[in-house]
């Protein structure tokens, strides 16, 4: 197999293109490889992620499945790019899902469980791992056995429960951190979000449907420029992120200089007000040729050096 062919990027596939219920059978075995069973979509829920917008630096779509113990579970998917907060987002995120799918004086026995995935496209920060998972388990805290509870059903037999089945579960994926190491499944889809192709050689279920529906050449020419103008969002969001980072280092390193030069000062010389105007011009000048001065000249020496006056 090659891998030629070029794929649209899976994060805008998922809000425009996989919405399609002809599409679904994409998004089903992306979800079957992660929660490690085969589920079925009922249906894709209205929410937030039909906002039109080009940049989409919030790209979610709620999904209703049924699991393989038949139960209706509720995923949210979603694609991060470099965004601050967004663990706080995801939380958000699964708050609004839960209330928005609660009708009006429904009991709240009939609230879906909820499983956030997220793909994130920038780096997590400290571990090797590039998927995350996490939930919510009561434990004993004396003796460490989990709560168990019994819930009466609609046909009147009982149900055992723990936290975990009440309470939603994470995914996250880091996909920069992903070494194209194919081990699994998931591992599979995980190149695909990485590099807009397929792996050179896969096996995981539904798969084989990327290459025919995201082909970027079957694209309409309205679908077409919608894409290009995302890809440049992207690179210009990209661009903003990474002129602030090199302001900061900058304006980092600016105070470590300010903050160097007014201990050195204060060092040698005590705390004294009339040097402190020298700060300024030390500063900009050259590392070495300020340390020089201020490791090697007297306090008259350098008011003389820039010109200040000796106080009186």
């Amino acid at each position: 197999m090659t891998t030629e062919t070029k794929l649209v990027r899976f994060d805008w596939a998922m809000k425009n293109l996989l919405r399609d219920k002809a599409n679904f059978d994409i998004l089903e075995g992306f979800l079957s490889a992660i929660l490690r069973q085969d589920v079925s979509i009922i249906e894709i829920l209205e929410s937030e992620s039909n906002v039109d917008d080009v940049e989409q630096k919030l790209n979610r779509v709620d999904i209703l499945i049924q699991d393989q113990q038949q139960r209706y579970v509720i995923i949210e998917l979603q694609n991060f790019h470099q965004m601050t907060a967004y663990l706080e987002r995801i939380l958000l995120g699964v708050s609004k899902v839960i209330v928005d799918n609660v009708k009006a004086g429904e009991d709240y026995t009939e609230i879906s469980k909820v499983i956030s995935i997220n793909i994130l496209y920038f780096d997590l920060g400290l571990g090797e791992d590039y998927v995350f998972y996490g939930k919510t388990e009561s434990k004993g805290l004396h003796d460490r056995q989990p709560l168990v509870f019994q819930r009466r059903r609609k046909d009147n037999t009982l149900e055992k429960l723990q936290s975990q089945d009440i309470f939603p579960e994470y995914y996250l994926i880091n996909v920069e951190r992903f070494a194209d190491e194919m081990k699994t499944d998931l591992d599979e889809w995980i190149y695909l979000f990485k590099h807009a192709a397929l792996p050179p050689h896969y096996q995981a279920k539904n798969l084989d449907k990327v290459r025919e529906k995201l082909d970027v050449l079957k694209m309409s020419p309205e679908e077409r420029h919608r894409y290009d103008l995302y890809l440049m969002a992207l690179v210009n969001e990209q661009d903003a992120i990474d002129t602030a980072l090199n302001k900061g280092l900058q304006q980092g390193h600016l105070a470590e200089r300010l903050s160097m030069v007014e201990n050195l000062l204060k060092l040698r010389f005590g705390v004294d007000e009339t040097l402190s105007p020298l700060v300024k011009p030390l500063v900009q000048m050259s590392q070495e040729e300020s340390l020089q001065l201020l490791m090697q000249a007297s306090r008259e020496e350098l008011l003389a050096r820039f010109g200040q006056q000796e106080s009186k």
